[in-house]
């Protein structure tokens, strides 16, 4: 059996379902193909729900523009639907003289990317502020906040099914073709004994942790334009009792692949710290609560007067991490007809933090990409 839709998104995560809602809202036929049974199973509910500012991404970089951008978008989105969240700002800490120079080269980074609240802070300031804090300079970032990202996931569900777009649950991809016509997409219905062939004038590929295993089912797709994937793991912990602190607390990003053990608050006031960084072979979000010892030495730098035995194991979370041949910096990458030369076909790869905040702006950039193309 062969059905037939112009756009087709895989995935419907945070990005695939702000993808699908913009298209539909513009009249695009739509349908979201999800592999789970249920919406936002994967990288999309296991992060820290923060809003991120876009403070750290090289300037020009597509993780910047799009977080920038996307964040403004995000806090206008919150308020017309209803969605939970807090403006409540963030603190980026310099714990030794030495973090300072750091600090102020974040800084100037933050202000290359239009990040224009940020703010320098001795270290009286932010003790003001945050009197348990224990460093020797930091920069405020206002408009850094939370997230009900559950609320977020439906709320753009809502709107990508209110304008017409349909989502195919359990439906796992197998193989993707292309022709001069059209894509083919081959799908294993889950819940059924067959599967099926989709064709499409438009395929969007945001299937996060699957999206390059998916790109490299398309016999067409030159292989040097598939980016080498890996995972890694961050891990969260709870702390036992009331925090401290009203603002998230970062520290300065020594972790490869990370930006450090920091301090997050969810919106009823419950502080986790995290995410570490733990390269795996497989997916797995067991936290084993013995990397919690690491935790602790992370943590005092910042908060010296964290109690012994006040973490517990939360949850974890996976990354979908590229690496490309030539080694450039890792940034989000939308490849289309313009890198691969095959119509129709959107490959996102390597969407990860500040994933969530840049939904909204990632959805725009994928609209132009389609209104530009235009037929095949």
């Amino acid at each position: 059996m062969t059905e037939s839709v112009e756009c087709a998104v895989i995935g419907a995560g945070v990005v695939g379902l702000a993808v699908a809602r913009k298209l539909a809202i513009s009249g695009r036929e739509t349908i979201i193909l999800e592999g789970e049974d249920i919406i936002g199973a994967g990288t999309s509910s296991r992060n820290s729900e923060v809003i991120h500012a876009g403070i750290y991404y090289p300037k020009g970089s597509l993780k910047a523009l799009t977080c920038v951008e996307g964040r403004k978008q995000l806090y206008d989105f919150c308020e017309s639907h209803g969605i939970g969240y807090k403006k409540c700002g963030k603190l980026i800490v310099a714990s030794t003289t030495e973090e300072l120079e750091t600090l102020r080269e974040i800084e100037r980074a933050a202000l290359n990317n239009g990040v224009e609240d940020i703010q320098y802070l001795d270290r009286y300031e932010a003790l003001k502020l945050e009197p348990e804090l224990n460093c020797v300079g930091a920069l405020l970032s206002p408009s850094t906040g939370i997230i009900d990202s559950h609320g977020l996931l439906l709320a753009l569900q809502g709107d990508a099914e209110q304008a017409g777009a349909m989502i195919a649950f359990n439906c796992r991809v197998l193989q993707i073709n292309y022709d001069s016509e059209s894509l083919t997409i081959k799908v294993d219905q889950q819940d059924e004994t067959t599967s099926y062939e989709l064709r499409c004038r438009y395929l969007v590929n945001a299937a996060g942790l699957n999206a390059v295993s998916l790109a490299q089912t398309i016999p067409e797709l030159k292989r040097d334009l598939i980016p080498e994937f890996y995972m890694t793991k961050g891990n969260y912990f709870s702390l036992s009792g009331k925090s401290p602190f009203s603002r998230l607390i970062y520290p300065i990003p020594h972790q490869k692949g990370g930006l450090g053990t920091h301090l997050t608050i969810d919106l009823a006031g419950q502080a986790k710290f995290g995410p570490d960084v733990e390269p795996i072979d497989q997916v797995n979000y067991e936290v084993d609560s013995n990397r919690s010892r690491s935790f602790y030495d992370a943590i005092r730098t910042y908060w010296p007067d964290l109690p012994d035995d006040a973490l517990q194991p939360d949850y974890s979370g996976i990354r979908p991490k590229i690496r490309m041949a030539n080694n450039a910096p890792q940034d989000f990458i939308l490849s289309d007809q313009r890198q691969h030369g095959l119509p129709g076909l959107i490959n996102l790869f390597g969407i990860e933090s500040p994933g969530l905040t840049a939904s909204l702006a990632l959805a725009d950039w994928v609209e132009r990409i389609i209104d530009r193309s235009g037929s095949f």
